[in-house]
């Protein structure tokens, strides 16, 4: 059977998750794999990223590297990138045969959509000098803290899928940082919840945990400033890029930015057009962010959210850049959209909304929302 036949039959999304599950099938196999040294990435913000940049500083440096990221836009295959590009479907499906003749039935029927991906990419990246690993949404049970890691990094930890994590910063820190390894890098822009709870994992574990800028030196700091004289990024994106540098330094390479082109990754306040950004945040933190890079700008706010989030608090956080939202209507198949539920919110706000028809040249726009919200729109409107 084919990758994309095998798929159709694993749903993305699952009420409950067997955590057992994908730690046996890893060690029922792990024997026949040459894993790399691992870099995980763990958080709620940024890990997309912040493990791109780290993959492409790695490659200047002469690493073969492989960057498994989650969810895609697209296609597939965009979660698993190696050597510069997105693989090849070619490469992909090699890489399911492969681990069709590895695994026993019982695990090839009972694997997640999530969890197969993740061993496709330990197939995929068994060849690398570093694989980087980013967890899905969680940290402790995910599928990809089930690999032995040379270091862990955390992006900014913030509320989001609270009916799995838990409904509170602390019951989300302690479920993402409990992933913690010997070695930890922490994002300068954390919490201090958060922060207070790494340290106290990191001494029960007897780990080395630092932030990220406690790791670059005087030099360092400069080719990340000349770098940004090139290529001008948000303020999350530089603290991910930092982030990433410290793990550079932390590997004991020295930092090379002469050459490092830009992000290589989609969605991440990636402009499509002069007037057209779009960015695959949908949480607070995320709202935050984008407050922060159009302050002082109004923008028409292209939008939609699932009902389980808190869009409520996402527009109340944008309101002062929103000249309007425009809702974005789409068929989702898995999860119930808030169309009429934000037409209300708006209202309540003070915000004029109506149903999006089509993109002017007179506005300015952002596409803000989840992943599929993302893809839907730049197919739709023909501008993948």
């Amino acid at each position: 059977m084919k990758l994309s036949e095998y798929l159709k039959n694993k749903p993305i999304f699952y009420k409950k998750i067997d955590f057992e599950r994908f730690p046996k099938a890893y060690n029922s196999i792990k024997d026949a794999l040459k894993i790399p040294p691992i870099i995980h990435i763990v958080g709620t913000n940024g890990k997309g990223s912040t493990g791109r940049f780290l993959a492409q500083i790695l490659e200047l440096n002469g690493f073969s590297v492989g960057h498994f990221t989650s969810p895609h836009i697209f296609e597939f295959r965009e979660r698993f990138y190696k050597n510069g590009d997105i693989v090849s479907n070619d490469e992909l499906e090699n890489a399911h045969q492969i681990l069709q003749n590895l695994l026993a039935l019982e695990f090839k029927d009972s694997l997640s959509y999530f969890e197969y991906a993740t061993l496709l990419a330990a197939i995929l990246f068994q060849n690398c000098d570093y694989a980087i690993f980013e967890a899905g949404m969680g940290g402790e049970y995910d599928s990809t803290n089930s690999f032995p890691k040379i270091l862990s990094l955390f992006t900014p930890i913030s509320l989001d899928h609270t009916e799995i994590l838990g409904d509170s910063i602390e019951k989300i820190s302690k479920t993402k940082l409990n992933a913690m390894s010997k070695t930890a890098i922490l994002n300068d822009d954390m919490n201090e919840i958060s922060i207070n709870i790494a340290k106290d994992i990191a001494v029960k574990k007897g780990a080395n945990l630092s932030l990220a800028s406690e790791n670059l030196t005087t030099l360092d700091k400069e080719k990340i400033s000349k770098y940004l004289r090139t290529f001008t990024l948000p303020k999350f994106l530089i603290s991910n890029l930092t982030l990433a540098c410290a793990a550079v330094k932390s590997l004991n390479l020295e930092l090379n930015l002469s050459g490092l082109g830009k992000l290589n990754l989609r969605g991440r306040q990636e402009q499509i057009l002069p007037n057209l950004t779009v960015d695959v945040g949908h949480n607070e933190d995320a709202a935050r962010a984008v407050l922060e890079e159009f302050k002082g700008k109004k923008i028409t706010l292209i939008y939609n959210a699932f009902k389980d989030k808190n869009y409520t608090k996402i527009l109340a956080i944008l309101k002062p850049i929103i000249k309007e939202v425009k809702i974005y209507c789409y068929k989702s198949e898995f999860r119930e959209l808030a169309t009429d539920d934000i037409f209300n919110v708006c209202e309540n706000l003070g915000i004029k909304c109506s149903k999006f028809s089509s993109l002017n040249s007179d506005e300015n726009f952002l596409v803000f929302g989840s992943f599929m919200l993302v893809e839907e729109f730049l197919k739709n409107e023909n501008l993948c």
